[in-house]
C-alpha cells in the first residue's frame, strides 16, 4: 500500500519533532554535566521493570551497545559515583549496576525536564500518530 503526500508529511514531521526531543534530552544532560549515553544508562538502570538493578548484558541491551561499551560506561558512571556495583551471590560472574543516591538524584531532575517537555509536545506528538492511523 503506498503512502498518500499528507501520510508522508506526517510522517515526515513526526520524524522532525522525535529528532527535537532527542535534542532537547541531550542538552538538558549536558547542563547539568552528564552526558547524553550516561543519562540514558541512568534511565535503563532505573526503569528497569521488576528490580532496581540491571546485569551488564541487559544494560547493553538496553542502550543497544555491546557489553565491553557497557562496562566503559559502567566505569565512567561509577568514578562520577552515579552508580554502584554488586556480584551476584549465587554467581560471581554476574554483575549487577543500581543507581547510588547522587545517580538517583541527578536521574530525577533530568526525568522532572524530560516529563515536562513531553507533556508539552504530547498533544502534537499524538495528533501525528493520529494522523498516520497508527
Amino acid at each position: 500500500m503506498s503512502l498518500s503526500k499528507t501520510e508522508y508529511e506526517a510522517l515526515a514531521e513526526f520524524r522532525y519533532a522525535l529528532r527535537q526531543f532527542l535534542a532537547f534530552s541531550e542538552g538538558k544532560a549536558r547542563s547539568v554535566g552528564v552526558p547524553a549515553r550516561q543519562h540514558q544508562a541512568l534511565l535503563a538502570i532505573r526503569g528497569f521493570r521488576g528490580r532496581e538493578g540491571v546485569t551488564i548484558g541487559q544494560l547493553a541491551e538496553r542502550l543497544y551497545i555491546k557489553p565491553n561499551s557497557a562496562v566503559g560506561l559502567v566505569n565512567r558512571l561509577a568514578a562520577e559515583n552515579l552508580v554502584a556495583r554488586a556480584s551476584h551471590p549465587g554467581d560471581r560472574r554476574q554483575v549487577f549496576v543500581s543507581l547510588t543516591p547522587r545517580g538517583l538524584a541527578q536521574l530525577e531532575q533530568l526525568s522532572t525536564a524530560h516529563r515536562a517537555e513531553l507533556r508539552r509536545i504530547g498533544p502534537r506528538l499524538r495528533e501525528l500518530l493520529n494522523a498516520l492511523e497508527v
